[in-house]
């Protein structure tokens, strides 16, 4: 290690991605033992909106208050005097990769998952069919969406059975005054309000035994007085696969129950019915005059393994709008190497994978990792990323004695920077500040808080004085 990085102070890291895989990254840097040379570690965490939480804030849905609960253990890392948010800025546009190197020992990338993954069957781009992120994002409040949504279907299609799927049925299913309690923005309750869907539709193309959503999550949906979840029985089937997926995982068996539980009950009265159908694979949206009237899947059959196969069987269903909730996808990041098919960028444990050497051994991008949906790509649950936060961090530190040390590693350097950029970034102050604004306007309605949706106004609230 050279004089200069073995002075005493801290290692400076750059975390871009303030969501909870960034913060968990965070918390494990803290709870880790500095490398030799080191006087702790000193962490930035870079956040492209003005409030921080990712994932939390702007991908789970308002009526979820238990997974929310996770920003309490979010908010004990960011308290920690070694870790500092800076929100409002735009990796790629407001700071590049070689203005962090100046900075910073090391960089890690935590940017998550917010693009739809394509579905490849005709009439995708019709009129009336939606990526399921792109909903989620409107009924979270996020920003950068429009503000309104169009709810003038009766009857909607849902394709994918995982926890997405079911957030996205479930709000298309309840009433605008049944997610009121909850922190959703005025404008998102007014469209709620409008909402004309009756019938709800789930498509999934294998059984009950291979769906991918939580025991927990699928009870939720028959809590609603306004809901009636359906299961046709004949969509209760199991091969030898999906029996070994029961006896294997308690969790499949749980939700094998639940829904032959639902199929062998009588359909009651209320208002919106929320259809689940199993063996139904999507061949095509159907369309007339640019806009979706349709959509026909085939009927598929397990082969024993648990996986399924098409029977040639195809039906037409009466619908008018399609959410496909087929899974996210990452998005590329300026100057890191991507792989476009898996929406991850290529590492080993973390490090970021750049080719192989002339001897066939692994080149490495110098001090980068990633973490997160951006490191495996997005599935699992929120509290899966702290098992990639761990292993990145790991290699972080066996790597960070052949780091070149930082050239402006002081506190100051980088905040001068953008402050001299002219860039209006936002601190973890900040968002206390806008989160008591949020909480005062739920207060009169009763209401633990509203959300804020403009920018403009996140920004006066949480930094009034870096508005003009």
């Amino acid at each position: 290690m050279t004089e200069q990085s073995a002075a005493t102070r801290p290692l400076r890291i750059a975390i871009v991605g303030a969501g909870p895989a960034g913060i968990y990254a965070a918390d494990a840097l803290m709870k880790s033992d500095a490398p030799t040379g080191f006087d702790g570690v000193s962490i930035d965490l870079y956040e492209r909106m003005p409030a921080p939480f990712g994932l939390i804030r702007y991908g789970v849905a308002p009526d979820h208050p238990r997974i929310k609960g996770i920003i309490t253990a979010l908010h004990k890392v960011l308290d920690k005097p070694q870790v500092r948010l800076l929100g409002n800025i735009d990796y790629g546009v407001d700071i590049t990769l070689e203005d962090l190197r100046q900075f910073y020992d090391a960089v890690i990338f935590s940017t998550g998952a917010n693009a739809d993954r394509a579905l490849e069957v005709a009439g995708i781009d019709l009129d009336g069919s939606y990526g399921a992120a792109d909903f989620v994002s409107w009924y979270d409040g996020h920003p950068d969406v429009p503000r309104t949504w169009p709810l003038d279907a009766e009857k909607v299609a849902v394709l994918g059975v995982g926890n997405v799927a079911l957030d996205v049925a479930r709000v298309l299913a309840k009433t605008g005054d049944e997610l009121l309690p909850t922190e959703i923005p005025p404008n998102v309750y007014e469209g709620l309000q409008d909402n004309k869907a009756l019938e709800v539709h789930v498509f999934g193309r294998r059984g009950p035994a291979q769906a991918k959503f939580t025991p927990l999550e699928l009870r939720e949906l028959d809590h609603s007085p306004t809901i009636e979840v359906i299961v046709d029985p004949e969509d209760i089937d199991y091969d030898e696969g999906s029996e070994a997926a029961r006896r294997h995982s308690k969790q499949v068996d749980m939700i094998c129950n639940t829904l032959e539980q639902w199929a062998i009950r009588d359909v009651g009265d209320r208002p919106h019915k929320l259809f689940l159908h199993f063996f139904e694979n999507p061949s095509e949206i159907l369309g007339a005059d640019g806009k979706v009237v349709g959509l026909r899947t085939e009927r598929t059959q397990l082969d024993g393994t648990g996986n399924c196969k098409g029977t040639g069987e195809f039906k037409d269903w009466d619908i008018q709008a399609v959410y496909r909730a087929v899974g996210y996808l990452s998005q590329n990041i300026p100057l890191l190497p991507f792989d476009d098919q898996a929406g991850t960028v290529p590492n080993e444990a973390g490090r970021v994978l750049v080719d192989e050497d002339a001897d066939g051994g692994a080149r490495y991008m110098p001090a980068t990792y990633v973490t997160g949906w951006i490191k495996r790509g997005p599935v699992g649950l929120i509290g899966h990323t702290k098992g990639d936060a761990n292993e990145t961090i790991a290699c972080l530190l066996d790597d960070a004695a052949n780091f070149t040390p930082a050239a402006k590693p002081e506190l100051d350097a980088v905040t001068e920077f953008l402050e001299g950029k002219g860039i209006p970034f936002t601190t973890w102050a900040g968002w206390y500040r806008l989160d008591a604004h949020e909480r005062a306007l739920g207060e009169p309605q009763g209401r633990e808080r509203v959300k804020v949706v403009e920018r403009d106004e996140m920004l006066a609230a949480s930094e009034p004085d870096k508005v003009s």
